[in-house]
């Protein structure tokens, strides 16, 4: 059996508690006082707050107040921003027309708020026109300057050279 995450009922350790909550008078009661008033409701005693001095109990359906907090968690999590990187290739002697079409592509992602990232890929012995490579996203990167700001300059990984751009905000 897994271990709660509230000490509740029996579970509590401290001599006096401070109770809140509906159909109580919110007030410091010895734990067994809390206990019986809990158990006439029908309820657990559930501490909330357990390093207050004394610890804040509330007397309340455990198993209901558990769920509730999963599901806030749960909304929580689903509201959380999604990071999407969308991928750019280019090549060390990408023509002009190339260029353009994907820097179409470049602004229609950072103004739909994706994160870019653009990069050359040098195949075989391309890789003698690095400062190409570099040459080619710096001026992406200026041209992408009023959509987005780089975020990590261009850097040679292996076979590639990559340049992040994220969207402004706003």
């Amino acid at each position: 059996m897994k271990k709660d995450l509230h000490n509740i009922n029996r579970n509590i350790r401290a001599e006096e508690v401070r109770l809140v909550g509906e159909n109580v008078e919110v007030g410091v009661y010895t734990l067994s006082k809390a206990l019986e008033i809990a158990k006439e409701q029908d309820l657990d005693l559930v501490e909330i707050s357990p390093n207050a001095t004394p610890p804040v109990c509330k007397i309340m359906e455990y198993k209901k107040f558990v769920y509730e907090q999963k599901k806030r968690e749960k909304s929580l999590k689903s509201k959380a921003t999604k990071v999407i990187i969308k991928e750019i290739r280019f090549g060390p002697n990408t023509d002009d027309h190339d260029y353009e079409f994907k820097k179409k592509h470049a602004i229609k992602f950072l103004t739909d708020g994706a994160k870019l990232k653009a990069y050359v890929f040098f195949k075989g012995r391309s890789i003698i026109f690095k400062d190409k490579g570099q040459i080619l996203l710096l001026r992406l990167a200026q041209e992408l300057e009023e959509y987005g700001k780089v975020e990590q300059m261009p850097k040679l990984e292996g076979k590639r050279m990559i340049m992040f751009i994220s969207p402004k905000k706003k």
